[in-house]
């Protein structure tokens, strides 16, 4: 494994997570990771942390066991309009910022209205990626949905726990056509774990299958080089300062 990065993963804070931040960091150390994130569910979700967590992140170093950490969280969203549920002052105090679709929290629509939830979520600047836009439970126009990443500079997330899910359906095809449309705009994507344990950090066993599959060019897997990783996220946040 050649990964540089893997941006989504959850502590014991999230509530069905079982490692501390220091635990985390030392595993991603171990697999030779540069940057690790890690982005905790917010306050809608059942179990997690509220939302003062987010609000005393700055007391957490920013670097262990020689690994950069990026300390965010993963959002709901809650309607059609892309509303999350974290206020804009905490969103401002995170690192990195996930949007996704939990059923259990978000009213499963038609496409288009589903489709248009995710991409009202891209249009906020202070929206770095799309977790897990997988499932047909949650049905997505992926047409729009690439294009709308392209335009919002927001990236598409490429799960690994998502292909281990059977409450989530027709994941492989789902990301197949992601993965081709992508492909096609020459959008790129990120590869995340949303690890809950430190043993699956950027463990990539289901997901790396469907990639090489659709022959997709390693240069738009921001995974490999934390350097183009660093810059993407550091484009949106000029862009958010010039809003």
């Amino acid at each position: 494994m050649d990964f540089e990065l893997d941006v989504h993963t959850h502590t014991l804070a999230s509530g069905h997570a079982y490692g501390t931040i220091t635990e985390m960091a030392k595993a991603a150390s171990e697999k030779g990771l540069k940057i690790l994130g890690i982005t905790e569910h917010t306050h809608f979700m059942p179990g997690t942390c509220d939302d003062i967590y987010f609000m005393n992140l700055r007391v957490v170093p920013r670097e262990m066991y020689g690994v950069k950490l990026l300390l965010g969280a993963e959002l709901n969203i809650m309607d059609e309009n892309g509303t999350v549920d974290l206020p804009e002052y905490l969103l401002n105090r995170l690192d990195l910022r996930i949007a996704s679709i939990h059923g259990n929290l978000y009213q499963i629509g038609t496409v288009e209205k589903n489709t248009e939830a995710l991409i009202n979520a891209m249009k906020n600047p202070k929206i770095d990626i799309i977790g897990h836009p997988d499932d047909s439970s949650c049905p997505l126009d992926y047409e729009r949905l690439v294009r709308a990443s392209k335009e919002y500079h927001t990236l598409l997330e490429i799960n690994n726990n998502s292909l281990r899910m059977p409450s989530r359906k027709n994941v492989k095809q789902n990301m197949a056509a992601i993965l081709k449309l992508c492909k096609e705009y020459q959008v790129p994507v990120i590869m995340n774990s949303d690890a809950h344990y430190m043993t699956d950090i950027a463990n990539t066993d289901h997901s790396m299958p469907e990639v090489e599959a659709a022959e997709f060019p390693k240069e738009l897997i921001l995974n490999y080089s934390a350097e183009k990783f660093e810059a993407y996220i550091a484009w949106n946040r000029a862009h958010e300062a010039a809003q």
